[in-house]
């Protein structure tokens, strides 16, 4: 199958980098030498463009990637360059924006959790990324939490509360990460990439790599539609060994 034939897309965190941490240099050399010459490549990521910079080493990526869709594909781009960008102001307006960053604010006020830091709700092109504990938390922080979540499930109990709150309000809650979730319009998951790439590209094959794929989890829509040919990681180290395998030397 030619290169133009086959599509391999990436989540980031946990999938080609550990949780928030930088690619490794020796899987970073196999992926473009090896890999980039027989597929064409593309990452979707639920964070933003900088952020992605940050875990794969720079603005590289941009040339070495056809595709990138930060924001769960809701900003695409194309051989480096942004070719179109969806507005949750836009879509949703000010006054429901101001009313649930209003709630999420309160509500976290109120939470009694082992650690609080800072920057706990991000605001986005094309959605919220809401952190219980405060995205300034440092790598030891983020584990105390991720822990604590683990048994006492502090993310699903808020998106429970939250969508009673907003019951009219069409939106969906993805758990992505140890210790974050986005919010966004239904229909704004990481599918959203997908029409764009079978128009632009007419691929035989599309390919998608992550690790949050059960229902509820960042990935799972896309790694379970039927346009995808979807493969469950846990780390790089599991998606290099697909990949050996898809493509042996």
């Amino acid at each position: 199958m030619k290169r133009e034939e086959i599509l391999l897309l990436f989540d980031v965190d946990g999938t080609l980098t550990l949780p928030r941490s930088v690619i490794n240099l020796d899987f970073e050399t196999f992926l473009y030498e090896h890999i980039k010459p027989l597929a064409t490549l593309g990452i979707v990521g639920g964070a933003d463009l900088e952020k992605m910079f940050e875990q794969l080493n720079g603005e590289k990526i941009l040339r070495e990637f056809d595709y990138i869709f930060p924001e769960n594909g809701l900003v695409q781009m194309k051989q480096g360059e942004e070719v179109g960008k969806q507005s949750l102001l836009k879509h949703l307006g000010e006054e429901t924006i101001q009313r649930f960053i209003n709630f999420v604010l309160r509500y976290l006020a109120d939470l009694e959790v082992p650690i609080k830091r800072g920057t706990f709700l991000e605001f986005r092109n094309g959605m919220m990324n809401i952190c219980p504990v405060g995205r300034q938390c440092s790598w030891r922080e983020r584990e105390i939490f991720a822990e604590y979540d683990r048994k006492h499930k502090i993310r699903e109990k808020m998106i429970e509360d939250l969508r009673k709150e907003f019951v009219d309000v069409d939106l969906t809650y993805s758990i992505g990460g140890q210790i974050s979730f986005d919010v966004f319009p239904r229909g704004w998951d990481k599918t959203y990439c997908l029409d764009f790439v079978i128009k632009d590209g007419g691929f035989r094959e599309i390919h998608f790599f992550g690790d949050k794929t059960n229902p509820g989890g960042n990935d799972y829509e896309i790694y379970t539609d039927p346009r995808t040919i979807g493969h469950k990681v846990s780390s790089p180290d599991d998606t290099r060994k697909i990949l050996e395998e898809m493509f042996p030397q």
